[in-house]
């Protein structure tokens, strides 16, 4: 049985509490995360799967829930200590590669942030080292280390914010949408770059996107996001094979085939809240259709989709 490394409980994001513009971003989430997968979180934009990553590293204070890592406490209270200890462990690459890196701290001292920080060298040319280490890791090399960041493709510059993450040693990263603001050429690079250092490090990823097609070929285990809920979690193979819950067949059907006369008779199914919506004397929850496929439904829908589902 693998071992989990990150545990996600009921979690809620809300903003503008109490207020009647409150948002319920993130809205009684629930996932787990084992070491050395990497799970895919996807949907459209504004489902709340950012806000659900930027929660777990603690970049927002959670509503309500709890968010374990090593079976610690994420939110709970820390010393500066532990929570120095923590950001250590826990590591996030950004969407955009181009807003995220200082522009007026050179590559060297961009990387070497967090190796200060956390005091990992014992000298300036240690320091070095660990820079040209990490560039050579992810694909960049020394004579990079002087420059700035407008002086790079946005590949590179993505690569650098890989290699910034990479300093502390970290046990778990989040990418969020990493590759997103990418050319597709560049995107399978640093895609395959991201596989490359999982293999070789024992990386723990939560990798969000909306990109499903990407997102299978990354992801052990995808969760799919929909207004704040996870609406269903599968291995990455079944939930492609057999995807349950109507937002997941929706989002499925969308992404084109590379066969004009396919893409010419595909049905494509269009997900309504209000068609699937439920009564309120209907208990609705993640429930589980085969081993490790859940599905958000209610009893009755438990009971049709374990009737049709598809081996």
């Amino acid at each position: 049985m693998a071992e989990k490394l990150v545990e996600i409980k009921n979690l809620k994001q809300y903003f503008n509490e109490g207020r009647p513009n409150m948002v319920k971003a993130v809205d009684d989430v629930s996932f787990d995360i084992y070491k050395g997968e990497t799970l895919g979180l996807v949907g459209e934009s504004g489902c709340g799967k950012s806000t659900t990553g930027r929660t777990i590293i603690r970049l927002y204070d959670a509503t309500d829930g709890q968010v374990l890592f090593n079976g610690v406490d994420v939110h709970g209270r820390k010393s500066k200590k532990d929570l120095k200890t923590f950001n250590r462990k826990m590591q996030m690459i950004f969407q955009d590669p181009y807003a995220s890196l200082n522009p007026r701290m050179t590559v060297t001292d961009i990387i070497a942030e967090g190796i200060d920080i956390h005091g990992l060298a014992s000298s300036k040319q240690e320091r070095m080292q660990q820079v040209y280490d990490l560039l050579e890791t992810v694909g960049l090399n020394k004579e990079h280390a002087n420059r700035y960041p407008h002086e790079f493709s946005g590949g590179q510059r993505q690569r650098i914010g890989i290699a910034r993450a990479l300093a502390v040693q970290p046990e778990f990263i989040i990418a969020d949408e990493p590759i997103s603001a990418l050319d597709v050429s560049i995107q399978a690079q640093v895609v395959n770059l991201m596989r490359k250092l999982q293999r070789e490090k024992g990386l723990t990823y939560l990798f969000i996107a909306h990109d499903l097609s990407m997102v299978k070929y990354i992801s052990d285990r995808i969760g799919v996001m929909y207004f704040g809920k996870l609406v269903e979690l599968a291995p990455s193979d079944v939930l492609y094979k057999n995807p349950l819950h109507p937002y997941t067949q929706s989002l499925l059907s969308a992404i084109p085939l590379p066969d004009p006369e396919t893409e010419r008779t595909r049905r494509r199914h269009t997900y309504d809240p209000n068609v699937h919506g439920y009564s309120e004397s209907e208990k609705v929850e993640m429930r589980e259709v085969r081993p490790g496929h859940f599905v958000y439904c209610s009893e009755s829908e438990l009971a049709k989709y374990k009737a049709n589902y598809k081996d």
